[in-house]
């Protein structure tokens, strides 16, 4: 069976990744309009990623794949961390600290990498061997942005 789940979520990953990178951009410039707007942007293409998982993806794998459960509590719980730097972010671009938002980016790049590896190596392929009935499902959910 082809990888449809895994292939569609790394494609994501991918594009949240060129969005994260934009935002760095963006930093550079000091348009504080243009950095703000990369930012939202980023933030709303993550938490659409996040719920696409959290609330149609992990609930699948879990139910059929019961051992699945504590990496997907990994997981949920590097989202959390991940929201908690975006509302970080969103503060540090409100009052324009570039310093500020040049650490959060950093920190959001390097667990955003540790994660999405954890995520393609583990779980999507657990997801494309135990959820074959509904891969075509999950990749048409998480391209609909």
């Amino acid at each position: 069976m082809p990888p449809i789940i895994a292939d569609a979520f790394t494609q994501d990953h991918h594009r949240c990744d060129h969005l994260l990178a934009a935002v760095e951009t963006r930093l550079g410039d000091s348009d504080w309009s243009v950095i703000s707007t990369a930012a939202e942007t980023l933030i709303d293409a993550m938490n659409h990623h996040f719920a696409q998982e959290e609330e149609s993806l992990f609930p699948a794998l879990a139910q059929v794949l019961p051992m699945a459960e504590q990496p997907i509590d990994v997981m949920r719980g590097e989202h959390a961390q991940m929201r908690q730097l975006f509302a970080e972010l969103g503060e540090a671009v409100a009052i324009r600290d570039q310093t500020a938002c040049q650490g959060i980016l950093e920190t959001l790049h390097f667990l955003v990498q540790q994660h999405n590896h954890k995520e393609e190596g583990v779980l999507y392929p657990l997801a494309d061997n135990a959820l074959t009935g509904r891969a075509a499902e999950f990749a048409t959910a998480i391209a609909d942005v």
